[in-house]
């Protein structure tokens, strides 16, 4: 049962992994076996909601790691879910490998968010602010 302290601080490296999902999200419309050949306005709405998914995961990611806040976190839980419904509001549901994808990373960035937000619950302001030393 000692394996279970490893998750009861938030590390920095948790930090690092909300970045590297930041960029995948970025970079994710053009994964291998995506189903769109074509370019049409359905896939520019797509491809413009999921850069800015991605650089606004990336950006809170960053600020937690110089200045931590819990915002930041529930900003984060947010942002992935929006990326988990997206799919289906914005209508390119038909891509089973791009709604898997961004199902799978956007339910990541939820449960990394609510790890981390979970580890910060109880700790004072002073103590979010000495987050990086």
């Amino acid at each position: 049962m000692s394996g279970f302290g490893f998750f009861n601080k938030h590390r920095t490296w948790e930090d690092w992994f909300g970045m590297l999902l930041g960029v995948l999200i970025v970079i994710s419309p053009w994964f291998p076996f995506s189903s769109h050949d074509v370019m049409d306005a359905e896939r520019s709405t797509m491809i413009l909601n999921t850069f800015v998914v991605g650089m606004l995961v990336f950006g809170l990611a960053q600020l937690e790691y110089v200045a931590l806040q819990r915002w930041e976190e529930v900003g984060e839980i947010a942002l992935g879910l929006w990326l988990m419904a997206s799919p289906f509001v914005l209508g390119y549901a038909g891509d089973d490998v791009l709604r898997a994808w961004h199902v799978a990373l956007g339910a990541i960035v939820v449960l990394l968010g609510a790890l981390q937000l979970w580890q910060d619950w109880r700790l004072s302001d002073q103590e979010l602010a000495n987050h990086p030393q």
